[in-house]
């Protein structure tokens, strides 16, 4: 198995455990009196980059999209639609919601995408200083 899949592969442990994380701390939150349907998607995102330890914009763009969906899916689930609660009537009727709703759904899925294509702190490590080679005269301080 190449490294581009074990990276995708651990990427996507990574979204599934970071997503129920956000889902269950949007739902502490909840419970305190705040509203962050951000974080759903903000944890799958960054599960995902730090797992991940490669970089790949196709993994920011599906975890993007996943984010999206798993607030819409949050959303659904404490404040379903009272004349139908099911998640294809939600789902068809989401131009309905609050506009705060809507602007929250879009930033946690942004998150998710900036946070899943990037690996992390992986990526903040410095690369090592270039070793001279032979043809490369070394400079005398």
């Amino acid at each position: 198995m190449n490294r581009a899949w074990i990276a995708h592969s651990r990427g996507l442990v990574g979204a599934i455990l970071g997503g129920a994380l956000g889902f269950y701390t949007f739902r502490w939150l909840y419970d305190q009196n705040f509203y962050g349907l951000v974080v759903p998607g903000a944890f799958l995102g960054l599960g995902c980059g730090l797992l991940a330890g490669k970089p790949s914009t196709a993994r920011g763009i599906a975890c993007g999209l996943a984010g999206i969906v798993l607030a819409i899916y949050t959303e659904w689930r404490f404040w379903p639609f009272e004349n139908d609660t099911s998640f294809l009537y939600f789902c068809t009727h989401i131009s309905q919601l609050k506009p705060v709703t809507l602007l929250m759904t879009g930033i946690g899925g942004a998150m998710a995408y900036w946070l899943g294509k990037d690996s992390g702190p992986l990526r903040l490590k410095p690369s090592p200083p270039a070793t001279p080679t032979a043809a490369e005269p070394r400079s005398s301080d």
